[in-house]
């Protein structure tokens, strides 16, 4: 992970640079405005619409924010009047300490568009620290043979105020022997020094009592006061000499507590307790004395605190070595702190926009601001994000970056985005700082429904129930929320006959396809139409499918036989001659049905026959047949039922009855059948009547043609052969009889007919016809073979 850190892409790399930044990037030139300390919250400090140039109302326009280096909110901007306004009262000491001038740096940050406007308030020293001695009575030993000049170094007052509120002169209460002068160092802090006027005596006066008074420079001035217990000793004429006046060292702020920091070393010529050197820290303020201690016998400067360069980056340490005789002297020891790299980079989000919509173009999404609090390379960052995002990085003012949209986004591919934005320092090691942003895509209606397949076929078996399930329609939307709420129609058909709305109807919220009424193949078999699938959105999006519906047959309809006529009527009566061979075609049933497929698929069978074995029906084509040569035996009336059955499931049927009439000739009389006659209760008078009309005329006309036809042959000279046949002249035709195709039988035959020369009865006498029974025969198989011709009447 380090070695991934330590590579960055250069068009993601950004070097702080905050000089340039500030110089290039400022939109308005840096302010300085100013308070005192201690002031009372809610004052007033400047009003900032009125620097930046702008009317009542704008700051507010452009979200104005006002940012703090630390976060603190010690200032409040009104948005409304502009005006900068304390937030609380403000401690100088406590914010600044020894520094000077304080300073508290912050800027207005404008959006709409972007700037930044750098300001810093300085918070003015009002006198209101005393000065202070850490100790209230100090000791000075003074060997009675000091000359007069001796320099005795004292303990300084601190007092927390700066300037000329600060410790400006030091005072000795009267006295004959002493005053006191004042020493600047090079920290520009004041030190007071205890000057010898007049040799002591210690024989006359061992010890003396002075007050050390502190004035500070304010106004009216404070003071501070502590007490000097001066000691007259015995002769020591040496005091300690340190080998270095000063020592300069350097220390890392990471060093650990306990860390030898420097080793002071002084010596003193004077043996016995006057020559025995003791060290110890002077002028130490409290922050030094809680970071450094001095060994007293070895000299030794040890860390009791942990270094920090961003709050104290060096000390000036002030160290006395004392003998056993009073005497001392003293060494100092500048102490710099070395920064590490010991602070990540700090990152704080301004604002964050989240969620973006989808296909927006380039949109902002984030405003941020890095800091680091080293210094050097250690206090230099660069700022990265992930490669494989669609964002970009882009600096503004100062150390503040955009994280905008590199292109529109497409919620459809991915609605979420988890962007990384690592800050890191070019210290040694690197330190970084990674944020986490989570920024969600919002879903815009651009996605039409899409049906799952552009056309379906439904099947839906004819005499169904009203209102059955049929089938469904299935459209999906990449789309989210409402915009993916799918809304079936049946769209207007294209056929304005097709009666669609009675038809089905679908369920608005599934897509689920109903039949409303009942079916009929025979009626309707099939049928389109088109459904729509509509979205939610705002413009709606819709798509469109195509349906159709397959109705499939049932066996509900029974075979129709449409010859012979079954309409109640006198039965039709077949005439077979009694010379006929087997084989020879009797009548064709000729049936239909209704329903297709297999369900109409028709076969015939004989149910029942007055004489069993005489005739036959094929299976396949209906056509009766005799079965074999007749005889006189055979009666001459005979009823055929005849059973046509579909090959649905279950099978449907109907039956039909033949009346069949074997004759001699066609010369004799038609004889009803007596199922006909038996019952003439039943039979409609206006029939009977007919018949017997239509008897009565076919009578008179064969009577007439057989009249003609016998004198026209007496005339004739020419004899007629035995079983030949005398083909007479004049209005008779070579063939006298011609049964079509119209008729009851699959084929057209033609039959001759003429008058035996010897016959007594002139009666007709039936031949065979032109074309033989076996070409009939032939006919007949080949319509076995084609059982599809049964819908058709095949007469």
């Amino acid at each position: 992970m380090e070695a991934r850190g330590e590579r960055f892409p250069k068009q993601r790399q950004v070097l702080i640079l905050f000089l340039l930044v500030e110089v290039a990037l400022a939109g308005w030139e840096s302010r300085r405005y100013s308070v005192m300390e201690e002031t009372e919250s809610g004052s007033f400090v400047a009003n900032i619409a009125t620097d930046l140039g702008l009317g009542a109302g704008e700051l507010v326009a452009r979200g104005a924010r006002l940012v703090t280096e630390d976060n603190e909110s010690r200032l409040q901007l009104d948005l409304q009047t502009g005006d900068l306004i304390l937030n609380e009262k403000l401690d100088r000491e406590e914010m600044c300490g020894p520094t000077e001038p304080c300073l508290m740096h912050f800027q207005v940050l404008l959006k709409k568009p972007l700037g930044v406007f750098r300001a810093e308030l300085l918070v003015r020293d009002i006198n209101d620290h005393s000065p202070e001695f850490s100790e209230t009575e100090m000791t000075l030993k003074i060997p009675e043979n000091s000359p007069p000049g001796t320099v005795f170094p004292l303990k300084r007052a601190q007092d927390l105020d700066v300037g000329n509120n600060n410790i400006q002169n030091y005072s000795i209460s009267p006295n004959s022997h002493f005053h006191v002068s004042i020493r600047n160092r090079g920290d520009g802090r004041k030190y007071p020094e205890l000057v010898l006027d007049k040799e002591l005596d210690r024989e006359e006066q061992a010890q003396l009592r002075l007050t050390l008074t502190a004035l500070d420079g304010g106004s009216p001035p404070l003071s501070g006061s502590a007490q000097v217990h001066i000691l007259v000793l015995d002769i020591n004429d040496n005091a300690p000499d340190f080998a270095q006046t000063l020592y300069q060292v350097q220390v890392s702020e990471n060093s650990p507590v306990g860390s030898l920091v420097v080793k002071v070393s002084a010596r003193d010529l004077d043996t016995g307790t006057n020559g025995e050197i003791s060290y110890s820290l002077s002028y130490s303020s409290q922050e030094i004395s809680t970071t450094f201690e001095v060994n007293s016998l070895s000299g030794e400067v040890r860390l009791i605190k942990k270094l920090d360069f961003e709050t104290i980056s060096s000390y000036e340490l002030d160290i006395d070595a004392s003998d056993g005789g009073g005497l001392s002297g003293k060494c100092s020891v500048s102490i710099e702190v070395v920064d590490v790299n010991d602070n990540s980079p700090e990152l704080t989000i301004s604002s964050l926009t989240s969620p973006i919509p989808e296909n927006s173009p380039e949109t902002e999404v984030a405003l941020f601001q890095i800091r680091d609090r080293d210094s050097g390379n250690n206090g230099m960052m660069a700022c990265s994000i992930q490669d494989d995002l669609p964002f970009l990085l882009r600096p503004t003012e100062e150390n503040f970056y955009t994280l905008v949209t590199n292109g529109a986004l497409d919620r459809e591919t991915r609605a979420v985005y988890n962007v990384t934005i690592t800050v890191t320092d070019l210290g040694t090691p690197r330190l970084k700082t990674q944020c986490n942003i989570t920024v969600l895509v919002s879903d815009v209606n651009d996605n039409a429904p899409a049906f799952t397949q552009t056309s379906y076929t439904l099947f839906i078996r004819e005499n169904n129930s009203p209102a059955l399930h049929i089938g469904s329609v299935s459209a999906t939307d990449r789309d989210a929320g409402a915009n993916a709420q799918v809304t079936y129609s049946l769209l207007p058909p294209q056929d304005p006959h097709l009666p669609l709305a009675s038809l089905v109807s679908i369920n608005a919220d599934n897509g689920h396809l109903f039949a409303l009424r009942a079916l009929d193949f025979e009626a309707l078999q099939a049928f389109e139409f088109r459904v729509g699938a509509t979205d939610r959105g705002s413009p709606a999006l819709s798509s469109q499918a195509l349906v159709r519906v397959q109705v499939l047959d049932a066996n509900d309809n029974s075979p129709f036989v449409l010859y012979p006529l079954q309409n109640g009527s006198a039965p039709c009566t077949e005439l077979v001659p009694r010379a006929a061979e087997p084989g020879y075609l009797v009548s064709k049933v000729v049936a239909v049905d209704a329903d297709s497929g297999q369900n109409a698929w028709l076969s015939y069978q004989l149910l029942k026959a007055t004489e069993p074995g005489l005739f036959g029906v094929w299976a396949h084509n209906g056509e009766v047949r005799t079965a074999r040569l007749l005889s006189e035996r055979d009666a001459a009336r005979h009823r055929l039922v005849v059973l046509v059955k579909d090959n649905g499931e279950p099978p449907l049927s109907a039956s039909v009855t033949l009346h069949v009439l074997l004759v001699d000739g066609f010369s004799q009389p038609y004889l009803p059948l007596p199922e006909a006659a038996a019952d003439p209760a039943q039979a409609d008078p206006l029939t009977v009547y007919l018949v017997i009309a239509l008897a009565s005329v076919s009578s008179l006309f064969l009577f007439s043609v057989l009249a003609f036809v016998a004198v026209r042959l007496c005339r004739r000279s020419r004899a007629g052969l035995v079983g030949g046949c005398s083909v007479p002249e004049g209005h008779f035709p070579g063939h006298l009889v011609d049964i079509s195709g119209t008729g009851t039988l699959s084929q057209s035959y033609q039959y001759e007919v003429c008058l035996t020369g010897d016959s007594g009865s002139n009666e007709f006498k039936f031949l065979k016809p032109i074309l033989p029974n076996i070409l009939g025969q032939d006919i007949g198989r080949k319509s076995e073979g084609n059982p599809t011709s049964h819908n058709s009447l095949g007469i």
